[in-house]
């Protein structure tokens, strides 16, 4: 069993910060490569052509094992989610009367360029909510799988909804694209480094995460896998870097069409960052070492003995199947609660959280300890309203 990492923070004994879907801590290890990569911008003139490609390639070579993609070449470095969202659909074609599909109350990041694309091509978006109240997360699944039919061009979805951590079933949802021909892309940006992802076992065509939430990078820093479907796409920046041959910086003035293999065309420009990119290779390199699968246990283990007594308060939370232990949704009643005192009590005992929705999200992680989720139940009793 994974235990307690807070010694690699520097994290206040009297902060607890359930909120790593915020933005994470960085550790140590993350800082040191940062400040590295400040340092060797004093000394550029160590910094050789073969530099702006090696260890870009260690980076995405260690998240392609996060993630199990077999082919590194599939694996592109961008600056946020929007921007490897927009890649896609700069590559997709729609039919008018086609469909996009997606859930209520998705992220903006993965819904703006679909609307875009549904508006220009006559296609029509599709948000599908679940029912309030308890089964919810299997109501929502079921009703998706439901609503994918042969109108269907692509679900976009996340794999657990950011605001409230409510899991999808992506192998379902992947099975049942598949039966109608639809392309499934996924935004990961809230599980992604907590909760195991595996790109070949559900054969995802897309998928995208920010770097600075759970898999603790710098901001700015995003990463991208794009698979078969999208081997001969235009990328929505032309640069240098993503051109055939431009390992050969003598070559740069003889202008090339073609692109680097696979998923390198999608790379952004000054992909090479020489701060950001040893950092999160830092980050992903402990992820791996701890073990996704050990860091989503840590995180059901550390929150488990305290959600029977939420709910025993009138606290609304997911069924635990249809949940991320890494980040869940509590939702109160003003039967049961006075909100304010919740704030209010939040805020002197040094517990943070985030308000998305009418979801009070809770994001657990290995920093976290049992003092955390102690003194969030707390403040939580203080604000309950005399029954």
């Amino acid at each position: 069993m994974l235990q307690s990492q807070r010694s690699l923070f520097q994290l206040p004994p009297e902060v607890s910060y359930l909120n790593c879907a915020y933005m994470s801590p960085l550790f140590q290890k993350v800082v040191e490569a940062g400040i590295e990569g400040i340092h060797s911008k004093q000394r550029p003139y160590e910094v050789s052509p073969q530099d702006f490609f090696t260890k870009v390639e260690v980076l995405k070579k260690a998240f392609a094992r996060i993630i199990n993609a077999q082919d590194y070449q599939r694996i592109a470095v961008i600056p946020s989610a929007s921007y490897g969202i927009a890649n896609v659909v700069n590559n997709i074609k729609l039919k008018p009367g086609q469909q996009i599909l997606m859930v209520e109350d998705q992220f903006p990041s993965n819904y703006y360029s679909w609307e875009k694309l549904a508006q220009s091509a006559g296609a029509k978006i599709e948000c599908i909510r679940g029912k309030e109240g308890p089964g919810r997360g299997e109501n929502w699944n079921q009703k998706i799988l439901e609503s994918i039919d042969q109108a269907t061009a692509v679900v976009t979805i996340s794999h657990v909804h950011w605001a409230d951590g409510t899991r999808f079933d992506l192998q379902a949802i992947r099975k049942r694209t598949r039966e109608v021909g639809a392309l499934l892309i996924v935004d990961a940006s809230q599980s992604l480094g907590a909760l195991p992802l595996d790109v070949q076992e559900i054969e995802l065509d897309a998928l995208v995460s920010v770097g600075y939430k759970w898999l603790f990078g710098p901001y700015g820093m995003s990463l991208a896998y794009y698979g078969p479907y999208f081997d001969q796409g235009t990328p929505i920046e032309e640069n240098w870097i993503n051109r055939k041959g431009s390992e050969d910086f003598r070559n740069l003035v003889n202008y090339e069409s073609a692109y680097q293999p696979l998923a390198g065309r999608y790379s952004m420009g000054q992909q090479s960052n020489f701060i950001n990119v040893p950092m999160q290779i830092a980050a992903l390199h402990q992820i791996e070492a701890w073990g996704v699968a050990n860091i989503q246990q840590y995180a059901a283990e550390v929150s488990a003995p305290f959600i029977p007594q939420l709910q025993e308060m009138g606290c609304l939370l997911e069924e635990a199947q249809w949940r991320g232990s890494h980040l869940m949704g509590i939702r109160i009643t003003a039967q049961h609660f006075d909100s304010e005192r919740l704030k209010e009590a939040m805020n002197r005992r040094k517990v943070f959280t985030s308000m998305r929705g009418n979801a009070i999200r809770v994001s657990t992680h290995v920093f976290n300890e049992t003092a955390d989720w102690e003194k969030l139940v707390d403040c939580f009793k203080e604000s309950r309203k005399e029954s």
